[in-house]
């Protein structure tokens, strides 16, 4: 049977209800328990003691399977916290609710009401004394959801996949967990949580293409932000000197297995730090996950096992390109030899591309992907931090660090650059390279110039994607496992 025939079929099934004075959908229903408070309640004890309960427990939810033996039946309900088996028979339910019983469907989201006792098999169970039918499924389920092909139906279809898999429910739980756990530990230390706009008048604090609307009573154009650097900032230079924005990002680039045009990120600002201070608070933080979430320090993800256990690895992007690549000591500095070394490798770089571009193409397309155990990558090139603070030894490079793990940049944090007349000649810069066709360089801020001109204090600031780290956390393969309602095409479907 096809599933539209299933579909008018039950819908004829909701006409029969209405003639029968029966509202498919009733409301004001209100339930006293959960499968998981029972379980945790009732669970341990044996059939006599249950015996001596005399009070009546009630449960709602979604209706998984139906197992008829004649009179009587068994039933599996799932509400949020798990499933429970229920009991069905003729002689215990008024008339008319075991007449609706007849009528229900797997799928329905239906009320019951009884008293709780185990069955031969020690399986907890609430025999009906009530039934009632809350809402009524025009769909069936999937008969075989685990066995689906397409995953991206999963993805379309979000309630089928929160309906059917347990695994999928839990992570989006411990995603939730995740998130009040750093919330907890950034509260711990003084931080205060702001928000800061999401539609902003200038694509900044990120090397990335915006998307692009208009505000029709402003008569201006305005941009979903890349990144809420430049606005936290600002508070820091007004006094809030440690804040932190757990905020969604919106980046017009290419989708992913951990790319999604929008995503979530933690970004905070601590003044009077460095980016060194921030490796051990990252550390600091993200141990505290663990222990939190699997009791200490190391976890199994696709397979490898990743150790928290401070203190993580440190290397430069120069010294970790030289040990990957097998490249003697000092070949880097020379840009020639750069050149020809991206261009062996097939990475085709312009002649007139700045030296650590150069560098970077190398590092991401050659390196990162080997960074599997906690890694925290530094000094990375002024062309690429227009933001950050320059190494006081070589000005060339910068005070920064990114953090992989599993070949995946998780982290990205700076000493910030405090200096008004510095920051306003790096914006010229990425000016220049605007006009020569990079589409993701920085525009010119002049108000945030001036804001660094009523000085800022020195800061550290960090952004964690919490998508990704999701990932790590939950053992996902996938940022679209991570995410409700990943960003797919649109395409016709019934």
């Amino acid at each position: 049977m096809e599933e539209s025939e299933l579909t008018r079929t039950r819908k004829e099934k909701i006409s029969a209800l209405r003639a029968a004075g029966i509202d498919p959908y009733p409301n004001g229903v209100r339930v006293d328990n959960t499968s998981a408070e029972l379980r945790a309640r009732f669970g341990a004890l044996d059939n006599e003691a249950l015996g001596g309960i005399k009070d009546t427990f009630s449960l709602a939810g979604r209706l998984m399977a139906v197992r008829n033996f004649g009179k009587a039946s068994f039933i599996s309900i799932q509400d949020r916290k798990g499933r429970l088996q229920g009991f069905i028979q003729k002689k215990t339910l008024p008339e008319a609710d075991y007449d609706l019983f007849r009528r229900l469907d797997v799928g329905d989201i239906i009320y019951i009401a009884g008293r709780i006792f185990k069955t031969k098999t020690g399986e907890l169970t609430i025999e009906a004394g009530r039934l009632r039918l809350l809402a009524k499924a025009l769909r069936p389920l999937p008969e075989k959801w685990h066995g689906l092909t397409d995953v991206e139906t999963r993805y379309r279809r979000r309630h089928l996949d929160l309906i059917m898999n347990p695994d999928v429910r839990e992570t989006f739980h411990r995603r939730s967990r995740i998130i009040k756990l750093i919330r907890d530990f950034m509260d711990s230390r003084d931080f205060l949580e702001v928000e800061t706009p999401m539609m902003q008048p200038r694509a900044g604090g990120a090397a990335a293409k915006p998307f692009k609307t208009f505000h029709n009573t402003l008569g201006m154009d305005l941009y979903l932000r890349i990144a809420p650097e430049l606005y936290l900032k600002r508070l820091v230079t007004g006094g809030l000197e440690r804040v932190y924005e757990i905020n969604r990002n919106f980046r017009n680039e290419g989708i992913s297995t951990f790319h999604n045009p929008e995503f979530t990120m933690m970004e905070f600002y601590l003044a009077y730090a460095t980016y060194e201070d921030l490796m051990q608070f990252t550390e600091e933080l993200f141990l505290f996950l663990a222990e939190n979430l699997f009791g200490g320090p190391r976890f199994v993800y696709q397979g490898t096992e990743i150790d928290l256990t401070p203190p993580w690895r440190r290397t430069t992007v120069r010294e970790a390109v030289e040990r990957h690549l097998g490249i003697a000591p000092g070949t880097l500095d020379d840009r020639g030899r750069l050149l020809a070394l991206a261009a062996d490798m097939g990475l085709e770089p312009q002649e007139n591309t700045a030296a650590g571009r150069i560098l970077m193409t190398i590092f991401e397309e050659k390196v990162e992907k080997e960074l599997i155990q906690p890694t925290f990558v530094t000094q990375y090139p002024v062309e690429v931090s227009p933001l950050s603070r320059r190494n006081p030894r070589n000005p060339d490079f910068t005070d920064r660090f990114e953090l992989y793990v599993h070949g995946r940049e998780i982290a990205n944090a700076f000493s910030e650059l405090n200096d008004p007349e510095d920051q306003r000649e790096r914006f010229l810069m990425q000016l220049r390279e605007r006009e020569a066709g990079d589409e993701e360089a920085h525009v010119m801020d002049e108000d945030y110039v001036q804001t660094l001109e009523s000085a800022m204090p020195p800061t550290a600031g960090e952004g964690i994607g919490i998508d990704r780290l999701v990932m790590l956390l939950t053992n996902s393969a996938s940022i679209r496992d991570v995410i409700l309602f990943p960003q797919l095409r649109i395409r016709d479907e019934l």
